[in-house]
């Protein structure tokens, strides 16, 4: 047998169990999908119930092992509803994608108030923090498992009215790389993903605007945005066996926008 043949299964995610937020469209949804192409029982989540279970039938449509949880990210009582139903439906989490994610503001980074800091921090930052704890228990008792942070380019380097948005996504990549070395010794891998501009909903201020758009598509090698479908198949290794001595890692998938001038 080749070892290609023998690679193969580790990618194959049949019997785990997945959660991931912020699933009910673009890049979430694309990582729930592919998830649950490979065989994981995926909870699809978000704030609105209607949007996670039109997604989780859509998924059923096509074979594929998918339940509806709605979800507000910024509240830890439902943070908790999350993880619990999610256990009295599979009986336990090995995968978590912290995908859900909020700017509610474009401008200098002086420009916001207090309160606009603190929905960024609570939802970008707080809520995988206070998710991540929430699965732990569950997925120590099951010997192990997998958390994928969804951070940003803005991550590492800064760019232009996005700052507080940048902050978060910085913190995010620390928490990662705690949480890697706190949980290794049971058998919890943490990484992050790191997308550049992908045209989803959340990015349309950016996207939408010709002039914008052009600048960033010609600077970064691949001359174009990515479509929420191309981080779905990072995700996919990162949550497999696959990767199974990856953790602590920030990958990126920006079409080469760190490189570029």
């Amino acid at each position: 047998m080749s070892d290609q043949k023998r690679i193969s299964p580790l990618f194959q995610l049949k019997g785990k169990v997945a959660i991931v937020t912020g699933a009910s469209k673009g890049i979430g949804e694309a990582i729930a999908r592919g998830l649950a192409e490979f065989g994981a029982k995926v909870v699809i989540s978000s704030r609105n119930q209607e949007a996670v279970d039109a997604v989780a039938d859509a998924f059923r449509a096509d074979g594929l092992e998918a339940t509806g949880i709605a979800c507000h990210v910024g509240r830890k009582d439902q943070l908790e509803h999350l993880v619990q139903k999610t256990i009295d439906v599979y009986g336990g989490i090995d995968i978590l994608v912290n995908n859900a994610a909020t700017n509610p503001i474009f401008g200098p980074i002086n420009d916001p108030t207090d309160d606009v800091f603190d929905k960024i921090m609570n939802v970008n930052v707080k809520s995988p923090w206070q998710l991540s704890n929430l699965v732990y228990p569950s997925m120590k008792e099951r010997g192990g498992g997998s958390i994928i942070h969804i951070s940003s380019v803005e991550g590492f380097k800064p760019g232009f009215g996005l700052g507080l948005y940048s902050v978060s996504k910085s913190a995010l990549l620390m928490l990662t790389q705690n949480q890697a070395k706190e949980w290794g010794f049971a058998k919890i891998r943490v990484n992050a993903i790191c997308p550049g501009l992908v045209k989803t909903k959340f990015s349309k201020a950016l996207w939408s605007n010709d002039t914008l758009l052009n600048q960033v598509e010609t600077q970064i090698p691949s001359g174009r945005m990515a479509q929420p479908d191309e981080m779905a198949g990072l995700a996919v290794f990162l949550a497999s066996d696959a990767a199974s001595y990856c953790t602590g890692g920030h990958y990126t998938a920006d079409g080469g926008y760190l490189i570029a001038g």
